[in-house]
């Protein structure tokens, strides 16, 4: 049983460290290009993106899943999605990059903003271009500021995976739930929990790991 029980969370965990990584892959780029969008100097770019914005903060992912993966079929009258567990996948990564990169541009934002106008000043001074100033003084100095923000969403995003069953995707808590009804023994949801926190301590040690490095910035 011991077996049995522990091929089915391994084959569950692996499928949430997919969403996990995918997540993430499609979120970071998002989110920034959305903050740029969002500070931007034309003001009906800026307002959508705001908006937007708002409306994912606003609204649970719960809600956001299931419309993103029901919603095209019920108004198209056809699921853009493809059938079965693939379609159904891609679905779930789908709404978790965007509910991700909406709050990944506030994070963003805040850390872009927070630096001083004079640091953009003094590199335009020096002849870079805006570009330059960008990459070489002020994306490290972000980096650093949005470092805890991004850790506590990081550590959601494991946590959140959890949804991904909402639409029948399997992931690790589907798997240890499986045992409940086909065994009766509530053990491998424990197995689970044990998961979840392994993973989020891992994620807080590289964390403060990377805060280390980028000490120097006081």
């Amino acid at each position: 049983m011991f077996q049995e029980v522990m091929l089915e969370l391994t084959n569950g965990s692996v499928k949430t460290l997919e969403i996990f990584f995918l997540t993430l892959l499609g979120a970071l780029p998002l989110g920034l290009l959305i903050s740029f969008g969002s500070m931007s100097g034309f003001k009906p770019l800026r307002y959508i993106m705001k908006t937007v914005v708002w409306i994912i903060r606003g609204t649970p992912l719960m809600l956001q899943l299931i419309i993103i993966y029901y919603g095209p079929g019920l108004l198209l009258g056809q699921n853009i999605w493809g059938m079965g567990t693939a379609g159904r996948f891609i679905a779930v990564i789908v709404a978790f990059i965007i509910n991700y990169a909406a709050y990944f541009s506030e994070i963003f934002r805040g850390g872009i903003e927070s630096i001083p106008q004079g640091q953009y000043e003094a590199g335009q001074v020096l002849g870079l271009t805006k570009r330059q100033v960008f990459f070489k003084i002020i994306l490290l100095q972000v980096i650093k500021r949005i470092l805890p923000p991004m850790s506590n969403e990081f550590i959601n995003l494991v946590k959140d995976t959890s949804l991904a069953r909402i639409i029948a995707v399997y992931e690790i808590i589907w798997s240890g739930q499986l045992f409940i009804k086909s065994d009766g023994i509530i053990w491998p949801l424990f197995m689970t929990g044990a998961y979840y926190l392994l993973f989020s301590g891992l994620l807080t040690i590289m964390f403060a790991k990377i805060e280390g490095k980028l000490s120097y910035f006081k």
